[in-house]
Order: structure tokens, then C-alpha cells, then sequence
């Protein structure tokens, strides 16, 4: 079988738009990319802000809770990409068992941003607003809950006879396949190179956390299932990590000419109210420089390569997703397999045409 992607479909322009934006108006640019790891993706982007702009040093507590929303993320887009394809191959009880937990996921969302989606909550130098009052024991309820509906999915699916017929040796790459078609994430590891951003290009706390990258050795479509099952486990852990280490204190750095004053400060200061007038209208401007920034998203390596010009508007801004390099291996992974079996590899693949196309 042959298998030639063709992409554009959902192009929206997003790079070229986001030239013509200030960078704080870019940001909800990026939740609607990969629509299924908002925070993931918003998150890349202000990380590459704040390392053009030298002086932003995030504080500790803003890390932290930055660190338990990525996790929460990447539970959220396993759950979405593990129970979708389970689906297509037929199985959908895993579907609406998982679903009722996500829709939690999105209320963690929904009570720090006002939105269950697009939360455009991350923010060059740290954080829209504070968690609410009760938050981390929540989340902490829900992890010590959501360990058992890992082990109520993975009891349905991985023992089963059907789904191990359908996944197993089906679409195999190793690890040369991999390199030369610029695979990342999940794809890599499970042809047995444990290759985790996290740990081997540590960003904020992660360098402080004990947690394991999976790694499988088959490089089929089974691996990337279990794969995808352990990462949510270890995210768990992750998540468990930042509930216990995160101290009171400040949620964004010290600095009127890149984060808006806040209100209390708006309604004591005149000069506050000028700051945030001029912020939200012209924005702040970065010195000459570029920078390229990547994360480990859900989904493999997702970069930001931005070019600063002096003014308050990207000159560039070019983005790497992870599904465009992973679709482009369509062909090869498919090669000598069944029609039905580009349902199975296309889910572990776990594409997102918003990231995609762009």
C-alpha cells in the first residue's frame, strides 16, 4: 500500500499571523494549534519570549504550578489520543469510561482561566492569576483516583485478543526510520531511545523530579499504546511531586514593562494604570535577537523559533510540530500492511491537523 498525506486543509495562516500580532496577543494562536494540548503548546511559546527577553526569571511557585499543567496537559491529550483510537479499532467502552474523567482535567482548566479549552492561561513571565482556594486538593483527589481508571482501561485493552491482533507488529520503524523522518516523543522511545526533553534539555522544575521516560524496543503500534498508558502514570507521579513542593510567593516576575500590575495595584496606582493601558495597546519590545525554544509536548518535540527585530511584533516566528513530521512517516509505516491497519497506525500516530497544517 502507498500512502502519499496531503496536508493544508486546515491552514489558517497562523505564522504569518502571528507577525502581525503583538506577543501577547500571539498566545491564543498557539492553544488552537494542537487543540487537544493547549497549555503544551502556549506554554513553548512564552518560554521562547522569556529567553529572548534575558531579565524575565520566572518565580519558583509560577514554575511549579506551570510543571502541574503540563502534566495535566499530557493526561489530558493520552486520554483523547488512547481512547479515540481504541474507537476506531472498535472498542468504546475505554471511550466513555475515560471521557468522565477528562471532562475533571477540564474543570482544573476552566477554574484557573474561565476557559475549559483555550485557556491562554500561561504567560511571559509566569502565570495569569494564582490558583483558587482548594485547588491542589482537587487535583490531588482526582490523581489518587484517576490511578484506578488507568488500570481499568489497560485491563480492558491490553490482554485483549482483538486489540493485541490488530496492534501488535503493526507499523514498526526503528530507530534509523525515526532519526531520518525527525520522529520525537513517544514514536522514538518505543523503538527502544529514550529520548525525553524533560530530562535531557531539563525547562523549569523537571530537573528537580524523580519520574521515568518509557521505553519500548518493538516499534510497532502496541508499544506506542503502552507507551502512552505508563507516560499517564508517571505524570501522576509528576503531578504528585509539584502538589508537595509548591511554596507560596509571587506568580510573575516583578517587571510593569512586560507583565500587567495587578488589580490591587491598579487601584492604588496611577502609574499602574498607565503601565497596563500602554501594555495591552503597544505591548513590550524585544531587543534584536532570535531564539529557538522547544519542549517535550504530548506529542513528541514541539519548537518555537522566534526572530526579534526591536519593535513589539515578531519579525519571524516558525513553528515546529511534532504531527507534521510524524505524518510525513505515513507511507513507510504503512508499507505492506492492510487497509484496516492505516486506522490502527494513523491513531498511534496521534495527529492533530490544527498542528499540522498551522
Amino acid at each position: 500500500m502507498y500512502c502519499n498525506p496531503n496536508i493544508g486543509l486546515l491552514h489558517r495562516g497562523t505564522e504569518k499571523l502571528i507577525e502581525y500580532k503583538h506577543y501577547i496577543q500571539s498566545i491564543p494562536y498557539f492553544d488552537r494549534l494542537d487543540y487537544v494540548s493547549m497549555m503544551a503548546q502556549e506554554h513553548t511559546y512564552c518560554l521562547a519570549i522569556e529567553r529572548l527577553e534575558k531579565d524575565s526569571f520566572v518565580p519558583p511557585r509560577a514554575s511549579f504550578i506551570r510543571t502541574l499543567f503540563l502534566e495535566i496537559t499530557r493526561i489530558l491529550n493520552h486520554i483523547m489520543a488512547i481512547t479515540t483510537h481504541a474507537m476506531d479499532v472498535g472498542a468504546l467502552t475505554p471511550f466513555l469510561w475515560a471521557f468522565e474523567e477528562r471532562e475533571k482535567l477540564m474543570e482544573f482548566y476552566e477554574r484557573v482561566s474561565g476557559a475549559r479549552m483555550h485557556a491562554a492561561y500561561i504567560r511571559p513571565g509566569g502565570i495569569y492569576m494564582d490558583i483558587p482556594l482548594g485547588f491542589l486538593d482537587s487535583v490531588y483527589t482526582f490523581v489518587n483516583d484517576f490511578r484506578n481508571k488507568i488500570d481499568e482501561i489497560e485491563y480492558f485493552l491490553t490482554n485483549n485478543r482483538v486489540w493485541r491482533q490488530r496492534l501488535v507488529n503493526i507499523g514498526k520503524l526503528n530507530f534509523k526510520d525515526c532519526l531520518d523522518m525527525a520522529f520525537t516523543g513517544i514514536q522514538i522511545r518505543a523503538t527502544g531511545k529514550n529520548w525525553d526533553l524533560r530530562k535531557h534539555n531539563p525547562y523549569e522544575v523537571y530537573k528537580n523530579l524523580k519520574f521515568r521516560s518509557p521505553v519500548s524496543h518493538s516499534g510497532d503500534c502496541f508499544s506506542r499504546y503502552l507507551l502512552r498508558i505508563e507516560e499517564m502514570r508517571q505524570s501522576l507521579r509528576i503531578i504528585l511531586q509539584t502538589i508537595n513542593s509548591i511554596k507560596e510567593g509571587p506568580i510573575k516576575i516583578f517587571n510593569s514593562k512586560l507583565v500587567p500590575p495587578s488589580r490591587k495595584q491598579l487601584r492604588k496606582s496611577m502609574d499602574a494604570v498607565i503601565h497596563h493601558f500602554k501594555l495591552y495597546c503597544d505591548g513590550f519590545t524585544i531587543e534584536p535577537n532570535y531564539n529557538y525554544t522547544s519542549t517535550e509536548a504530548p506529542k513528541g518535540e514541539f519548537g518555537v523559533f522566534i526572530v526579534s527585530d526591536g519593535t513589539s511584533n515578531p519579525y519571524r516566528c516558525k513553528i515546529r510540530a511534532p504531527g507534521f513530521y510524524h505524518l510525513q512517516g505515513l507511507d513507510k509505516l504503512a508499507y505492506n500492511s492492510l487497509l484496516s491497519d492505516l486506522v490502527t497506525i494513523i491513531g498511534t500516530l496521534d495527529i492533530v491537523f490544527g498542528e499540522v497544517d498551522r
